[in-house]
């Protein structure tokens, strides 16, 4: 590990620099950002994956859908189309990626789109849904052409930004201090056994301004279904929460982990099957069941797998909602 880092550091240091001269580029405005007139709500981290975005935003959609007419923006991460693509009964995760298509079959009645030019995937949702009244974007935090009014920053509570590094040393993708963009900072993937005193040391260790709000969320699995032996496939950026999670209801249980937002081939869906035959059940996350059900599936593939949704919850979540209504009330007719 020794070695590894002091290869590592080098090009942690170019990175870093090169994350810095960017932002450093849009403070002072040689790059320009530019703002919409519709309020936005970024979701974003300054880590790469494996902070619960998804979750996150699903979590918005539930807290905001009932009050105001909402719309998802995504990126659509490894998806095999280009351009502004809007979600329908016929898409698929190859189509918009597996995020994205989670957030669609929950939420059939939100528009979900992906567009890797943000600002041209909020006007084409504008000019689609007359009277929108704020678009949640995924994971736009690092993308600076778009000026968001609301930005909340996750960061997981087993590595908080501020004790990372960037790639490849750590898993920071920007520099710490652009955390001060963020309205609010959310410690996701708290413990069930998070004490008073835990948070308190979580606070000092991020030493948030005081215009940030802090909450702290956890992830709420539900009940695993019966099963004498099961096999966890998973394609997230960390799997240990969930193992953990399955293992407290079967003791017999096999991980077959692949790489985040990994497309599963011909041959990974032979794998799964034959291990799948050694098995009662398979499970799956929600999003790599997104993309699973793209595949021409075996029989006892067929049969045995099912998705484990999540949800969570989070502290204050009355103070985020009134910070969030205020804010787009305010800017429900801003000009661009």
């Amino acid at each position: 590990m020794k070695w590894y880092n002091i290869l590592s550091a080098p090009v942690a240091g170019i990175y870093g620099l090169a994350s810095m001269v960017r932002n450093a580029l849009y403070k002072g405005k040689v790059l320009q950002s530019h703002t919409v007139s519709v309020p936005t709500v970024c979701v974003g981290n300054l880590a790469v994956g494996g902070t619960g975005k998804t979750p996150f935003v699903e979590y918005l959609i539930r807290m905001l859908q009932q009050d105001y007419k909402v719309a998802v923006l995504s990126r659509g991460y490894k998806r095999r189309t280009r351009g502004f693509v809007l979600a329908d009964a016929t898409t698929t995760a190859m189509e918009i990626g597996d995020e994205p298509m989670q957030i669609h079959t929950k939420f059939p009645n939100i528009p979900v789109a992906v567009c890797k030019d943000r600002i041209e995937g909020i006007q084409r949702l504008q000019n689609l849904y007359s009277g929108l009244q704020v678009v949640i974007l995924d994971d736009a935090f690092q993308y600076r052409r778009l000026k968001c009014g609301y930005y909340i920053l996750l960061t997981a509570y087993d590595r908080l930004y501020m004790k990372d590094y960037f790639l490849p040393l750590g898993r920071l993708r920007d520099n710490r201090k652009e955390s001060l963009r963020a309205s609010a900072v959310v410690v996701t993937k708290c413990p069930d056994t998070m004490r008073p005193i835990d948070q308190r040391i979580v606070d000092t260790t991020l030493h948030l301004p005081s215009f940030q709000q802090l909450h702290f969320s956890k992830i709420i699995y539900p009940a695993v279904p019966e099963a004498k032996s099961i096999l966890l496939v998973t394609g997230i950026a960390n799997p240990e929460y969930l193992l953990e999670h399955v293992r407290k209801s079967c003791p017999s249980v096999s991980l077959m982990a692949f790489p985040d937002h990994h497309a599963f081939s011909v041959k990974d869906i032979q794998t799964i099957s034959q291990a799948a035959e050694k098995v009662e059940m398979v499970l799956t996350t929600e999003k790599d069941y997104m993309r699973l059900m793209t595949c021409d599936l075996p029989k006892n593939l067929q049969t045995k797998i099912q998705a484990l949704p999540i949800t969570i919850s989070l502290t204050d979540e009355d103070n985020l909602r009134r910070a969030l209504h205020q804010y787009i009330k305010e800017n429900l007719h801003i000009k661009q």
